[in-house]
């Protein structure tokens, strides 16, 4: 994460003609790249106003982040959260990961995050695939980033 906010982020800033603000940057991933985005979201607050979970493996440690979540003080100012109902092969793994995702959006939620700040989108059928997040890639960045 320190390459990401140390080195990434302000090359970014230098190279590209980019608004710097919390409120016109955001952060996401997939998978394991979910878990490392909400992470940083968590550790650093004010660091990205937009935050984008797809699939986020929520599972592993334990649900470790999940717990964390429930502690954490100050979210971004939009959150788009993406699951299928079939990321696994396993049915019981398959209500466990969308029932995770639920359980965040309910953190959120009792953080303040209203509809107009927080999508959640189970997508029916939906499998742990780029395809499946490339899918629902416009529906969130129109909601993160809309005026």
């Amino acid at each position: 994460m320190s390459f990401l906010l140390n080195e990434v982020v302000p090359y970014v800033g230098r190279r590209y003609r980019v608004a710097k603000e919390p409120e016109n940057t955001g952060l996401g991933g997939s998978s394991l790249g979910a878990l490392i985005s909400l992470y940083t979201a968590i550790t650093h607050p004010r660091q990205f106003g937009r935050l984008l979970l797809e699939s986020p493996s929520l599972f592993v440690a334990n649900r470790r982040l999940l717990r964390d979540s429930a502690r954490a003080r100050r979210w971004p100012e939009r959150v788009f959260l993406g699951v299928g109902t079939q990321e696994t092969s396993d049915e019981n793994k398959n209500r466990q990961v969308v029932d995770d995702v639920r359980a965040l959006a309910e953190v959120l939620q009792k953080a303040g995050l209203r509809d107009d700040r927080l999508r959640v989108d189970i997508d029916q059928g939906a499998a742990h695939s780029e395809s499946a997040w490339a899918k629902r890639f416009p529906e969130a960045l129109t909601f993160l980033y809309r005026q």
